[in-house]
């Protein structure tokens, strides 16, 4: 039985409290105190940390990503208007000042773009990192990769298209068992990989269209390079959205499951044959 105070860890006195709650915890030597619990069943050191927050701010900046893509994709469609033009009617002249303030216009959305992908970047990893640390918490047997990889296999060439998802399902795994019994449940992928084959194609896309964009000199090329360019921040878009969906998932259970699961100091539950695949 649970604790009936803090409802995460097992009831060890008649009046159905836990040895934290009863304050019949032994002492630790050399003074050191031990976690305490917070609010819902959240708390420091051993006991896993909301990611609310952090997920709110991911939440957000997401949203800036999604609103620089559009200004991106709206100042690069001028450009590409202005320059087809020039293909099929050489007598345009591209040195006018509203090309030349179109293509200014272009650079500096492609520099809003950066920025808020890097802070979005930041930000979305100690997310990520925070939720594969409560994983460990919750169930350190479904956990396939270390702690330290879920910040460190975002930059590992060529791996980084596979281990963050390795991370991101034993998280997945981990945060779905949320049962009231403490038992097992099957709760489908489908926002995890989504999210990630979006956040694939849109890495693969980045990469094509901006080497194309680079190498176009000849104004048909940079015609079909601004269109492609264009297409690549819509993909961007549809990712930043399934991003949003896939961390409000895994926020979410990881808030039931902090509030209904086994308490950490009981034995793990033996997994149900099949589940979560």
């Amino acid at each position: 039985m649970l604790c009936t105070r803090c409802r995460i860890r097992t009831a060890v006195t008649d009046d159905g409290l836990c040895t934290f709650c009863s304050g019949t915890r032994p002492p630790l030597p050399g003074g050191l105190m031990a976690p305490v619990p917070g609010p819902g069943g959240w708390g420091v050191g051993t006991w896993p940390r909301s990611p609310v927050g952090l997920a709110r701010a991911v939440t957000v900046l997401l949203g800036v990503v999604i609103a620089t893509d559009l200004f991106a994709i709206a100042t690069g469609l001028r450009v590409r208007a202005l320059w087809d033009r020039l293909a099929t009617d050489e007598a345009v002249d591209v040195s006018r000042p509203d090309v030349e303030s179109a293509e200014r216009l272009y650079l500096l959305s492609g520099n809003v773009q950066s920025l808020a992908f890097l802070v979005t970047a930041v930000v979305f990893i100690v997310w990520f990192h925070r939720t594969r640390r409560n994983a460990e918490v919750f169930d350190p047997s479904v956990q396939r990769m270390g702690p330290g990889w879920a910040v460190g296999g975002w930059f590992v060439p060529v791996a980084n298209f596979w281990f963050p998802y390795r991370v991101a399902s034993g998280v997945w795994e981990a945060s779905a068992q949320a049962r009231p019994d403490g038992g097992w449940r099957t709760v489908p992928r489908t926002p995890l990989n989504l999210w990630w084959g979006a956040w694939i194609a849109t890495l693969l896309a980045a990469r094509v269209t901006g080497r194309l964009w680079e190498r176009a000199g000849e104004p048909a090329e940079i015609v079909r390079a601004a269109g492609l360019v264009a297409a690549s921040d819509a993909v961007d878009i549809v990712a930043a959205v399934l991003a949003i969906l896939y961390v409000r998932a895994v926020t979410g259970m990881q808030v039931e499951r902090a509030l209904h699961g086994r308490a950490s100091d009981g034995p793990a539950p033996a997994p149900v044959p099949g589940a979560h695949r």
